[in-house]
């Protein structure tokens, strides 16, 4: 399988895309004025206790109190369970069967101070969720310093390896740290982990002194930023490219690579083509089509994918697809080429919850069964812990895919505001990013350097206020003059760039 990463950084957001065989399966975003917390470490204040849900809400000085499960608390005889296929720790299991037993004010005080970690971004309403379980990831090992377990990722397979990576971890580890082996870290040996765990251990005391002289609520550790995380957890010697439009970027992920990964700096490409990047690999196009209902399939079915608040609901149909065999072939056939598109677009809209997949009827059995085996195999590429039931009476197949930060939709979008938000359109901020990168494309086409913007009011008061210095700094440095002039006919997903030098309009592809 080809496995491409595309990185794409300019003045407004950090975005990062996977390609697998020059498809779109995972778009990674962070945009420079937003708050990106998954991650961080806090010293926070526990502001209420409430034992009849065994939670407590933490201060950690952001708008909204962060959530505290019980089972997320560290005590001296908790243990971990398996490792996910995250290759992150499960303390749900054991963890949360002994956390039953304590109620969660033996462990817990209001106006008590606890370091704890975003393991959850805030969701809507939703504080963010937190753990007192901190987790150091390195490229190879993630340090758990409240914890003495070692654990070795589920994708290695091979037992005398795995027990080789454990004896290894043993015998290096100080303070009896626990830690994860993780999946990178097959086939390598002593020199490795050592420098990793000096830079871990080194980390954590720099964490730990942090927090002893700070007060809470106080953030003691953001995470890496977007670049260097898909740097350290996806940039595997399987990646054929990382292609980066943003020199300055470029140079530092260099530096790193000539340090940690010398074996992969070949793979590291610098984009410098005036085209942008992410439309050069139809990157933005895919983007587009993950935020539509319907998907259509090659074989002319098409599924149709439903977000609300309670669940998602995909339905597969057979659309124009009518087969020239049996028709339970062609049903199958179907069903089993949506499989491969509805495991694609779970895992690149990001969506997470209750899943209902309504496939086509199948009256035979083994159909069902070929069915359900393929949807299980595709899962497993899915990082987020994943759990499928069987199909039911009704010939549904549930599931549940764990929710780690919003989704596409939710990043992407906001309710639309001319059906009373029973849909949803692109969101402010993503429509005047959308519209600053088309007023640089327009200029980069023909040079003109006085161009007239014509859109929504809602947009163009947005240019005109809220977004002002975004437009002043487009204008110096592409030395170019902005006309905004609004028109409230227009959706507010539309644009219009006139060029005042020609007094035509332009037209992007």
């Amino acid at each position: 399988m080809l496995k491409q990463i595309i990185v794409s950084e300019d003045e407004y957001e950090n975005r990062v895309a996977l390609l697998e065989d020059k498809e779109l399966t995972e778009i990674f975003s962070e945009r420079k004025d937003s708050n990106y917390i998954l991650g961080n470490i806090y010293k926070g204040r526990v502001n209420s206790v409430l034992p009849g849900m065994q939670v407590a809400f933490v201060d950690i000085g952001l708008e909204r109190n962060a959530f505290l499960h019980i089972s997320d608390v560290h005590r001296e005889f908790s243990e971990f369970g398996e490792w996910n296929q995250q290759e992150e720790p499960n303390p749900k299991s054991k963890t949360t069967r002994k956390a039953q037993r304590h109620s969660i004010n033996d462990l817990l005080k209001q106006g008590q101070e606890i370091l704890v970690q975003i393991d959850k971004e805030s969701i809507g309403t939703k504080g963010p969720r937190v753990t007192a379980y901190i987790t150091l990831p390195g490229r190879y090992l993630v340090l758990m310093p409240t914890v003495e377990n070692i654990g070795v990722s589920r994708r290695i397979a091979d037992e005398a390896e795995r027990q080789r990576l454990k004896d290894l971890v043993l015998k290096l580890r100080k303070d009896n740290n626990g830690y994860i082996v993780r999946t990178a870290a097959e086939g390598k040996g002593e020199a490795e982990f050592k420098a990793e765990m000096n830079f871990l251990t080194n980390n954590w005391e720099q964490i730990s002194r942090q927090a002893e002289s700070s007060s809470a609520p106080a953030l003691i550790q953001n995470d890496l930023g977007l670049t260097f995380r898909i740097v350290r957890d996806l940039f595997t010697e399987d990646v054929s490219e990382f292609v980066i439009d943003s020199k300055a970027e470029y140079h530092k992920v260099m530096d790193y690579i000539n340090s940690t990964l010398p074996n992969l700096k070949s793979r590291v490409k610098l984009y410098e083509k005036r085209e942008p990047i992410f439309e050069a690999y139809g990157i933005e196009k895919a983007i587009r089509r993950a935020l539509r209902k319907k998907i259509w399939l090659k074989c002319g079915g098409y599924i149709v994918i439903e977000q609300t608040e309670a669940m998602v609901s995909i339905d597969v149909n057979t659309g124009k697809y009518v087969g020239k065999e049996d028709p339970d072939d062609t049903i199958l056939k179907a069903n089993l080429e949506a499989v491969k598109e509805i495991t694609r677009q779970i895992r690149l809209r990001d969506v997470g919850g209750i899943i209902v997949i309504d496939f086509i009827d199948m009256d035979n059995e083994n159909h069902r069964r070929k069915v359900f085996r393929a949807f299980k195999e595709a899962l497993k590429v899915n990082k987020a812990k994943t759990n499928i039931l069987s199909f039911t009476e009704l010939g549904l197949v549930e599931m549940t895919r764990q929710r780690t930060k919003p989704s596409l939709t939710k990043m992407l979008c906001q309710p639309c505001p001319y059906c009373n938000g029973y849909g949803s359109i692109l969101s402010e901020d993503t429509i005047t990013i959308d519209l600053l990168r088309a007023i640089k494309k327009a200029h980069y086409k023909n040079g003109h350097k006085n161009l007239k913007v014509i859109a929504n009011d809602i947009i163009a008061m947005r240019l005109l206020q809220e977004d002002a210095d975004k437009v002043q700094k487009l204008e110096d440095s592409l030395n170019i003059k902005l006309e905004i002039e609004e028109d409230i006919d227009l959706h507010m997903e539309e644009y219009r760039i006139i060029s005042l030098d020609n007094n035509r309009e332009i037209y992007l592809d």
